[in-house]
C-alpha cells in the first residue's frame, strides 16, 4: 500500500509540473497533425490567401542582378516597418556559413512585393593595424538576432554582431555593432554599442569607436533607451552571454524572441521547441523547456499576436536540421493552447549553390518585433531565408484560416492591379513572377511569368471541399517557351486526381494511366476556357469541355482521392527534389545556367469559378 501511494502521488506530481500554460508547459499544440515527409506540401492544408515573395535571387556571375558583390550565402533575415516603408536585414558571405567575408545587407520596400537592391549596413570586418587574428580562428564574420530597433523618439536603428570565424559566440566574439538609418534612406556612422564581456575588446582594439562618442545627442539616446530595453536585449544572449551581470538571466537557448499572453505573462521561445515565461514584462524568465508538442529542430521558431488578437507561432515542423521545409504555422485563441498545422511555404526549389550548412527550405522566419512598427492592414508579415542562399517575405491574412465554405467566383475585377489576389496563395520569384493585372481592354486576370531556368510562379486556389465539383477558368498562353503550364486539382494532403498542361508542343494534355494525353492544339494569344466536372467516388472519374466542346468524357482519374479541396496554376513541372534523402554536404558545381535567364512564358488566368458539393453526381 505504501508503495502503491507512492507511485499515484508521482503521477499526480507529475500532472501538475506539466500543467498547460504553466512554466512547466507554456504552450502545448494539439492538433495531433503532423507532417508527411516525402512531399514538399508534407500532406498540410493551406493557410488561405499567403503571398510567398523573392526579395533577394543570388547570383554569382551577375552580380549587379543580386546584391553587387556576388555571394550565395543569404541567411538570418530581420523585418521592421518604418517611415512608410518596409525594411529587410540579412546577413550575406561568398559561399559558406560562418566562413568570411560575410556583411550585413539591407532592402527596403514600399508595398512589400517590390524591393530596392540591396546596400550594405555592416560591412565584412577590418581589424585595426596591428591586431591579429586570436589564435584558433580563421578570420571575422558577422552573426545576426537582432536587426532593428526603433527608439522611443522615433529613430530607426539597426544592428548586427561581429565576431570570429568559425564561432562567433563568447570568447570568439567582438562586439555589436549599431547605426542609425535616416528618412531619406542614408546611414550614419557605424559604433560599437556593447563590446563582449567575455574578452577585452574595447575602443583601443577595435574598428569603429563606441557609441558615446557620437556627438548625435539624440542618437546616444536611442542607444541609452535600447541598452534598457531588458527584453529586446535579451536577444542578445546567446552571442555575449553577460558576463558582466548584463543580462537579467542566467540561462537561455537559441534565438530568442517573445510575445504577450492575454494574462499579461510572455512567453520565450527559442530553436529546438524551447519555451518559457515571465510575469514581470520579461525582466526575468523561468528556465526554458521543451514543448514536447512542437516538433523542431536547429531553425528559428516566429510567435506574435496577429492583429485579430489571436496568436500565431511559425516554424519547421521536423526534427532534421538540414532538411528545414515546410514552413508552417499553428494559431491559438489565448497564446497557450495551439491548433490547425497549416503550410506557409511549401515550395522548395533546387539549391544553386552549394555551401557548407546551407539547409534545405524555407527557415529562419522572422516578423516584425513589437515596437519595430505596423504594416498596414491586418495581415501577418514575415522574412525567411530559402535553402539559405534567396531572400522571401511572405504575407499571411488574418484570421489565419484553412477552409472555404462557399462557391469560388472569382472574375478579379474589385481586386487592385498590382495588389493582393484575394484568398489565392501565391509564390512569386524575382525571375517568374504571380501577380494581378490588367489586359489592354481593360480586363483584370492573374499573370504567372516565367524566365528563371532554376524555379516557377504558383498561384493556388482553395475551395469548398467536396467529392464532386464543377471548375470553370479560363487560361490564355502569351508565350511559352522551354517551361510547361500545369493545372492541377488536389485533395487537403497534395494528392492530385486530375492534371491539365498547356505543352511547349502546343498541346492541351490530361493525365491518364500511362502518361500525358494529348487533347487538341491551341493557339498562342487565344482565350480557352476549361471546365471540368469531377467525382472522386470509387476510384474516381472526370470530364473536361474546352470552349463548350465536350473533349474528354468519364476518363478515369489519376488516383484515388477522398475528396478535392484546391487548384493549382503553376509555369513548370511537380517536384519533389530535394527530398530527404539528398546530400547536403556533398560538394557539386553550381547548376547549369542558374545565373541566366531563360526564354520568357507568359501565362493568364481568368473567372475562376468552382461549385463544389458533396453526395451529388454530376455525370448523372
Amino acid at each position: 500500500m505504501k508503495y502503491l501511494t507512492i507511485i499515484i502521488f508521482s503521477m499526480f506530481f507529475q500532472c501538475i509540473l506539466a500543467q498547460t500554460g504553466s512554466v512547466y508547459e507554456p504552450v502545448r499544440y494539439i492538433g495531433g497533425e503532423f507532417i508527411d515527409p516525402f512531399t514538399h506540401e508534407a500532406g498540410l492544408r493551406y493557410a488561405i490567401g499567403v503571398e510567398n515573395i523573392q526579395t533577394v535571387r543570388a547570383n554569382r556571375t551577375h552580380p549587379e542582378l543580386s546584391d553587387g558583390f556576388g555571394f550565395t550565402y543569404n541567411h538570418a533575415s530581420n523585418l521592421a516597418y518604418w517611415n512608410g516603408q518596409f525594411y529587410q536585414q540579412y546577413i550575406s558571405g561568398e559561399a559558406d556559413e560562418h566562413m568570411p567575408p560575410v556583411q550585413t545587407m539591407l532592402t527596403t520596400s514600399k508595398n512589400g512585393r517590390d524591393w530596392s537592391f540591396p546596400k550594405v549596413a555592416f560591412p565584412p570586418y577590418q581589424a585595426p593595424e596591428g591586431v591579429a587574428i586570436p589564435k584558433g580562428s580563421t578570420g571575422y564574420m558577422m552573426h545576426q538576432r537582432m536587426g532593428f530597433y526603433v527608439a522611443p523618439d522615433g529613430r530607426l536603428l539597426t544592428l548586427a554582431f561581429y565576431g570570429h570565424t568559425e564561432n562567433p559566440f563568447g570568447k570568439q566574439g567582438i562586439g555589436r555593432v549599431v547605426r542609425e538609418i535616416y528618412k531619406d534612406g542614408s546611414m550614419g556612422p557605424i559604433y560599437f554599442i556593447r563590446y563582449d564581456s567575455q574578452t577585452e575588446w574595447n575602443e583601443t582594439n577595435t574598428s569603429y569607436p563606441f557609441y558615446k562618442k557620437s556627438k548625435d545627442k539624440g542618437f546616444v539616446a536611442a542607444c541609452d533607451a535600447l541598452l534598457k530595453d531588458t527584453l529586446r536585449t535579451l536577444q542578445w544572449f546567446e552571442e555575449d552571454n553577460g558576463k558582466d551581470g548584463f543580462y537579467s538571466f542566467n540561462k537561455s537557448e537559441q534565438a530568442f524572441n517573445w510575445y504577450k499572453r492575454k494574462d499579461g505573462k510572455i512567453v520565450g521561445l527559442w530553436k529546438k521547441s524551447y519555451t518559457a515565461l515571465s510575469d514581470d514584462g520579461g525582466k526575468t524568465f523561468s528556465d526554458p523547456i521543451k514543448a514536447n508538442t512542437l516538433v523542431m529542430s536547429g531553425g528559428k521558431m516566429w510567435g506574435q499576436q496577429t492583429e485579430d488578437g489571436k496568436y500565431a507561432i511559425s516554424y519547421n515542423p521536423i526534427d532534421q536540421t538540414q532538411y528545414r521545409f515546410p514552413m508552417s504555422v499553428i494559431t491559438s485563441n489565448d497564446g497557450i493552447i495551439y491548433d490547425n498545422l497549416l503550410l506557409v511555404q511549401a515550395e522548395v526549389p533546387p539549391r544553386r549553390f552549394y555551401g557548407r550548412w546551407k539547409d534545405f527550405g524555407p527557415c529562419y522566419m522572422r516578423g516584425i518585433t513589437p515596437g519595430n512598427g505596423d504594416a498596414p492592414g491586418t495581415d501577418m508579415w514575415m522574412t525567411y531565408s530559402m535553402n539559405k542562399e534567396d531572400i522571401w517575405v511572405c504575407r499571411i491574412p488574418t484570421p489565419i484560416k484553412y477552409e472555404v465554405n462557399e462557391d469560388v467566383n472569382d472574375d478579379f475585377e474589385n481586386m487592385a492591379i498590382e495588389g493582393t489576389i484575394t484568398d489565392w496563395n501565391t509564390y512569386s520569384t524575382k525571375w517568374a513572377k504571380t501577380r494581378l493585372v490588367k489586359e489592354s481592354n481593360g480586363n483584370k486576370c492573374i499573370q504567372l511569368i516565367d524566365e528563371d531556368p532554376c524555379d516557377y510562379s504558383r498561384a493556388i486556389r482553395v475551395f469548398k471541399e467536396g467529392t464532386n465539383i464543377a471548375l470553370s477558368v479560363k487560361v490564355k498562353v502569351a508565350v511559352i517557351d522551354t517551361t510547361q503550364f500545369d493545372i492541377n486539382i488536389t485533395d487537403r494532403f497534395g494528392n492530385g486526381p486530375i492534371q491539365i498542361t498547356f505543352d511547349n508542343d502546343n498541346f492541351i494534355k490530361t493525365t491518364e494511366s500511362s502518361g500525358m494525353k494529348p487533347l487538341m492544339r491551341f493557339n498562342i494569344g487565344d482565350w480557352y476556357t476549361i471546365k471540368i466536372n469531377l467525382n472522386t467516388h470509387n476510384l474516381g472519374r472526370y470530364s473536361i469541355m474546352i470552349n463548350d466542346k465536350l473533349i474528354a468524357e468519364n476518363v478515369p482519374a489519376l488516383m484515388a482521392v477522398k475528396s478535392v479541396e484546391r487548384v493549382s496554376f503553376r509555369t513548370g513541372a511537380y517536384r519533389n527534389f530535394p527530398n530527404r534523402k539528398t546530400p547536403n554536404e556533398v560538394k557539386s558545381p553550381p547548376l547549369p545556367g542558374a545565373d541566366e535567364k531563360q526564354n520568357l512564358s507568359n501565362y493568364f488566368i481568368d473567372d475562376v469559378f468552382v461549385i463544389s458539393r458533396t453526395g451529388l453526381n454530376f455525370f448523372d
